[in-house]
């Protein structure tokens, strides 16, 4: 409530009758205001910080930690807006980041704006600024509050306030700011200048300055010079190169490159850098001073001397800014992939996205735009290109990376895949046409019989990766096979003829087709290891257990053909001979739907061997044929303990005490056992199959590979493939290859940019498993589900390039990396996986970092040196120079603190104990071009008094006007 008026003239009687009763009618309008305030004041003090939070006070972004509410008044026809900003927890210290522009220049912790509501905020008026300030004064005096009361004067440009404190004693604080915007004098630039401004400032209220010593505190900001620099410095510095090294240098080496150029995103785009500089902060502690040759010392000290160093990375806007076109990226270009995979449902062939009349598209449109011949031809090159292969980056693959039913990074269809999110826009049309080229290259490459870069041709296809790639595989295989079988007729024609030796080297083309390894086993041999060399006569091998029985008796042996080698001490049950393991053909290659066909066709007939199992049956004639022509004495169970010896029990005790195993004549023989129960039934399956394969090896047994039918098979089904399986395969490839690309990225040990690598890739892996399972019928589901993924990828490439940045430029602190990281990783987290507006636009990524002792030398590389077109503008440099480099801002804090009886003031003050007082305090920042200082003083309350909160408020209020001018 505001203070009782007073009435003259009644008498004591009536005074008591009307005792705390106010008469507002012949209150004055500014009475009233106060009254205003003064209830507003009262309501905010009887509820507290933690209430008014509660019901509804508005936090500020920056700083955190500090609270707003506010009330709207009237006076004198002008509206008003009176604000309480406040802390819940007070635990800021003197440099404190998280602090307002008045706490930090004025050393308060909770304080009143009161300011019009207008443009520009502030009060142009003298005797309206004094007339505010009083009021709210008187009113904070009848609530007994100590707040601090504030009043934006003077230009909004100027950042000036004039302010007042109630401490509760005779003193009161009054508050006062300015700034110079421009033509700073020279004087104030420095720290000695700045010291003679506050001890001005102290003596001009006849303050005993010979009894004191000032106290100051000093911070700076360091900013590192940006990486771009200004290009007419970069050209200057590339001409005086060029004239430094004239003999055999072309020019190229002075090209400016980026910083990406060694990532490996680099071949397929530039990466904005995401750290444009640092920002570095030291900190001075607090120290006395007693003139101003100690200041100006001070000045020239180096930075190293600082007590705290902390370090702070500029962001770049594209980095937090979602907006489209602000970012691109494997996930900007991923993205209109997915756009192309919506298309591609809308026509049967690839051929009509080709003819835009077909789809009644628009030429003119620029997202259905088709490159120009020039732009797909060196795409095709570079996909075809003779000396491209594919590399072995198993090492650099993620564990989870085949998750994802794609392809191997340096594949031929991956290539194609990352092509093609950077031809043209990416539209639907632009990728069918350079598909059907791509398909052309394929068919002559097979009928050409060269081989297909980018693919091996001898290794097993892998049916985890998509079927483009599986079919891509093996077509390499097969035309491998047809150059073999080429060669092998061309050279059967030449060898017409000759004698039957050398039609036996032919043999070995053959094996080659066979998958079989050049041997000399492939021609005719005889069994020259028989235990009775005795009975052995020229070329002929004799049947050993014959000779015991009949020692003069010879006998030939069959001929052995395909033999491969002993097996270890085998021998034939029905035979004293050692059994030889054959050469045999290869399965036959198959892809995953030849596989399926094949299961499938079993499932309808229901017969083992039946479609599916004629496969098997194939296999296991060719393997029996095999074995019989390289053992000829072989019986059915030789052939089961060579090729299933699970299926063989043995009943054979080994005498390894006797046994010789130098001397075959003291082997056990025959050996002992049996087949198993599922070998021995009747009609086994097996058994037919061996009685009726003949004895052939494998070289001369029909192959159980056509490449030629299956390599027509296979450009069938490239030439044919539907448009949105080809999309749907390469959405898939397209993700994990753009993911395995990101992989390599060198950032150091951040195992949090680690953890995020592994989720994308399980996330990856989930969110395309419909793709993989052909689960397309709700394309609207599926194409949401692949924009939201997208999104998901550009929140880990933003991260994964800031790790990058950051890694470089700070490679030898992996301490402080981290903890940078880790901080914008927790800013960044609450954006990632939001689809909707970037919540981070209002928000600036403030954290700093602590720099060690041992990490201070390698921040300090941050600044190098200026160069001597750099170094003119340090000719009115601030001091405190850091490589050279002056800080570009300081902060300074002057303040005097003595105890209350020794003030010129404190001879009425009724204290017994001698406490110290901070009478005086100046806050100065500036820079070069630009200087705000803020006093804080102590005043009598009578002095106040005097003044009557009715005075003027003047020009001589100013701090620098008068100073050094």
């Amino acid at each position: 409530m505001a203070s009782s008026i007073a009435r003259g003239g009644e008498d004591e009687g009536e005074d008591e009758e009307f005792e705390g009763f106010d008469d507002f009618t012949i209150a004055s309008s500014w009475e009233r205001f106060i009254s205003e305030i003064e209830a507003v004041c009262r309501l905010w003090l009887f509820d507290g910080p933690k209430n008014l939070v509660d019901k509804g006070a508005e936090c500020l972004d920056h700083p955190k930690n500090l609270y707003k509410v506010k009330s709207e008044l009237k006076y004198g026809g002008k509206d008003y807006c009176l604000e309480f900003y406040f802390m819940i927890n007070i635990d800021a210290t003197e440099w404190d980041d998280n602090l307002h522009n008045i706490q930090q220049s004025f050393g308060v912790n909770e304080f009143l704006v009161i300011a019009p509501l207008s443009a520009s905020g502030v009060v142009l008026d003298s005797p309206e600024s004094s007339k505010l300030l009083s009021s709210v004064a008187i009113a904070l005096s009848n609530c007994g509050s100590n707040w601090p009361a504030f009043v934006p004067v003077h230009d909004p440009s100027r950042k000036a306030y004039i302010g007042i404190q109630s401490t509760g004693t005779i003193f009161t604080r009054r508050f006062d700011a300015d700034r110079i915007g421009s033509q700073v004098p020279v004087r104030l630039m420095h720290m000695e200048g700045l010291y003679e401004l506050f001890v001005a400032k102290f003596a001009s209220f006849d303050y005993p300055m010979n009894y004191s010593k000032v106290s100051f505190g000093m911070k700076l900001t360091y900013r590192t010079p940006p990486f771009d620099d200004d290009e007419e410095d970069v050209l200057e510095n590339m001409e005086a190169e060029v004239k430094e090294s004239e003999e055999g240098n072309d020019g190229y080496d002075h090209i400016k490159v980026q910083w990406d150029d060694d990532c490996p995103w680099a071949e397929w785009y530039s990466a904005d850098d995401p750290i444009k500089g640092f920002e570095l902060i030291t900190i001075w502690p607090r120290n006395t001073c007693e003139s101003s040759m100690e200041m100006a010392e001070l000045e020239n000290a180096s930075s190293f001397d600082a007590e705290k160093w902390s370090l702070y990375p500029l962001i770049s806007p594209n980095m937090i800014d979602d907006s489209a076109g602000k970012f691109i990226g494997f996930a900007s270009q991923l993205r209109l992939l997915v756009g192309a995979l919506d298309r591609s449902f809308d026509a049967k062939f690839l051929e009509d996205f080709v003819s835009a009349e077909n789809i009644g598209s628009d030429n003119s449109n620029p997202a259905v735009v088709i490159p120009p011949p020039t732009v797909r031809d060196r795409v095709l090159k570079e996909l075809f290109h003779d000396g491209a292969q594919i590399s072995s980056s198993l090492d650099l693959e993620n564990k989870n990376s085949r998750a994802i039913k794609g392809t191997p990074l340096e594949s031929l269809f991956a290539q194609f895949c990352l092509q093609s999110l950077w031809f043209g826009n990416c539209n639907v049309r632009a990728i069918a046409t350079l598909w059907i080229e791509f398909v052309r290259e394929v068919r002559w490459c097979w009928e050409e019989s060269q081989p297909l870069p980018r693919m091996p041709s001898d290794l097993d296809i892998d049916l985890s990766s998509c079927l483009i790639h599986q079919k891509l595989h093996l077509l390499a295989i097969c035309i491998k096979k047809k150059n073999l079988l080429n060669h092998e007729n061309h050279t059967s024609v030449e060898i017409t003829g000759q004698s039957s030796d050398e039609k036996g080297l032919a043999e070995f083309d053959r094996n080659e087709i066979l998958d079989l390894p050049q041997d000399e086993s492939m021609v005719d041999e005889f069994d020259s290891d028989s235990p009775d060399s005795e009975g052995t006569t020229g070329n002929l091998a004799v049947d050993t257990e014959f000779a015991v029985a009949s020692p003069d008796v010879q006998k030939s042996c069959p001929i052995r053909k395909g033999s491969a080698g002993i097996v270890g001490n085998m021998m034939l049950l029905h035979s004293f001979q050692k059994m030889h393991a054959p050469y045999t053909q290869d399965a036959p290659v198959m892809t995953e739907d030849m596989h399926e066909e094949r299961l499938h066709a079993a499932e309808v007939c229901g017969d083992a061997f039946s479609t599916s199992g004629q496969l098997e049956r194939e296999i296991l004639s060719s393997d029996m044929s095999a074995f019989k022509a390289a053992n000829p004495d072989a019986v059915f169970e030789d052939f089961i303990r060579w090729h299933s010896p699970g299926d063989w029990e043995s009943e054979e005790i080994e005498d390894r005490s006797t046994g010789n195993k130098e001397d075959p004549d003291q082997c056990n023989w025959p050996p002992r056992g049996k087949l198993s129960q599922r070998m021995s039934e009747h009609g086994n399956s097996w058994r037919k199959i061996w009685n009726d394969s003949p004895a052939l090896p494998a070289s001369e047994q029909k192959p159980l590979f056509d490449p030629i039918r299956e390599g027509e098979k296979v450009l069938h089904y490239l030439e044919t493939l539907q448009p949105h399986h080809l999309l749907e395969q390469m959405v898939c490839t397209a993700f994990k290859v753009s993911a395995d690309t990101l992989n390599q990225t060198s950032f150091g040990n951040l195992q949090l940019m680690k953890t995020k690598l592994n989720q994308l890739y399980i996330t990856l892996a989930s969110s395309l498993r419909p793709l993989r399972a052909n689960r397309t019928h709700d394309k609207y589901e599926l194409i949401g589900d692949l924009r939201r993924l997208c999104l998901v990828f550009e929140n880990i490439e933003k991260l994964l390039i800031f790790a990058s940045s950051l890694h470089r430029k700070l490679r030898d602190a992996p301490r402080l990396t981290e903890a940078i990281f880790n901080d914008y990783f927790n800013y960044y987290l609450p954006k990632m996986g939001n689809s909707s507006a970037s919540i981070c636009f209002d928000k600036k990524f403030s954290n700093k970092q602590q720099v060690n002792m041992l990490e201070r030398d390698v921040v300090a590389n941050l600044f190098p040196p200026p160069t001597a077109n750099q170094s003119w503008r340090k000719v009115l440099s601030m001091g405190n120079l850091l490589n050279g480099h002056e800080p570009i801002l300081r902060e300074i804090i002057f303040s005097v603190a003595h105890r209350v009886g020794d003030c010129h003031y404190g001879s009425n003050i009724p204290w017994t104990h001698t406490e110290e007082i901070e009478t005086h305090r100046m806050y100065i920042r500036g820079t070069s071009n630009d200087l705000q200082g803020c006093v804080r003083m102590w005043k009598s309350q009578m002095l106040i008094a005097s003044i009557c909160f009715e005075q003027a408020y003047s020009s001589d209020h100013l701090l620098f006007q008068k100073q050094f001018h």
